[in-house]
């Protein structure tokens, strides 16, 4: 029966969800269950575009990552695919009325993966942003706001700044693996032999500017979103002040990390302020 297969599809990119990613899923389960199904199904398909692009390394990763996109095109032409992570995104696709655009830019920044190493003006810096990080965050606030446009219009900057601010954290924490794995360096002007404390501030300070102007949308986001999203805020946000504290010799050297301990109690800490109407 196709109700199981669809079934199984949506079990499959919560198991991409929370195979690869502990903190993302456990801001997800914070979701409402009318969403949370959704929003796994948009990490699975973006997932799977990453993995291609970062880790299939004794593989022909253009080729790969060629027939995914035909894949994905093909799924979403034909509202159905024998891959279960894009059967399920394709649900939420059509379900949700994502712009093919916002799917387009997302892969055009994985495939600028498959070749580029640096990014080295702000226009560069910028395009690979938007598309790797401020899409996703556009296709997350179509779940939201589920179908409201004029909400969507409204908390669209907000949704974006998140994304980015969610992004750059991750690559100022691997900052090393990057570098040393994949001989990429995102931020223009500071790779891993140029990281000081100077150009670290200018990066923080460029993502606390971020996380301003994501927050403001979260507290206005309807409440079947806002509690999960505050916990992953809370979870970056927590991740960008360890990263503040340590120096800068020692980022190049080791991947900073939240224990496990802290990420509950960031969720204790993260609850109370909602059910106290403090977010």
């Amino acid at each position: 029966m196709k109700s199981i297969f669809d079934k199984v599809s949506y079990d499959c990119s919560k198991i991409v969800t929370q195979s690869y990613s502990t903190s993302f899923s456990l801001a997800t389960k914070m979701l409402h269950t009318s969403i949370r199904p959704d929003i796994y199904n948009i990490y699975g398909f973006v997932r799977f575009a990453d993995e291609i692009v970062d880790t299939f390394h004794d593989y022909n990763k253009p080729e790969l990552f060629n027939r995914f996109e035909t894949e994905l095109k093909t799924a979403i032409a034909d509202k159905i695919s024998l891959n279960p992570i894009l059967n399920s995104f394709q649900h939420t696709y059509h379900k949700h009325q994502i712009p093919y655009h916002l799917v387009d830019s997302f892969m055009k920044s994985m495939r600028m993966d498959l070749t580029k190493s640096n990014y080295r003006t702000e226009a560069e810096y910028k395009e690979y942003i938007y598309g790797s990080a401020d899409v996703v965050g556009l296709m997350c606030l179509k779940v939201f706001v589920k179908g409201n446009k004029e909400k969507y219009e409204y908390l669209k900057d907000s949704a974006m700044a998140l994304g980015s601010a969610f992004q750059k954290v991750n690559f100022l924490r691997d900052l090393k693996a990057d570098f040393e794995d994949l001989s990429r360096a995102y931020f223009p002007h500071a790779d891993l032999n140029e990281l000081d404390e100077v150009s670290k501030k200018k990066i923080i300070d460029e993502i606390r500017n971020d996380f301003k102007v994501g927050y403001s949308g979260i507290i206005k986001l309807p409440n079947e979103a806002k509690f999960g999203v505050y916990t992953a805020y809370r979870y970056y946000y927590k991740l960008l002040q360890k990263l503040q504290a340590t120096p800068s010799v020692e980022i190049k050297n080791a991947r900073i990390r939240v224990p496990n301990y802290q990420k509950f109690g960031l969720l204790a800490k993260s609850y109370v302020n909602y059910k106290l109407h403090l977010v």
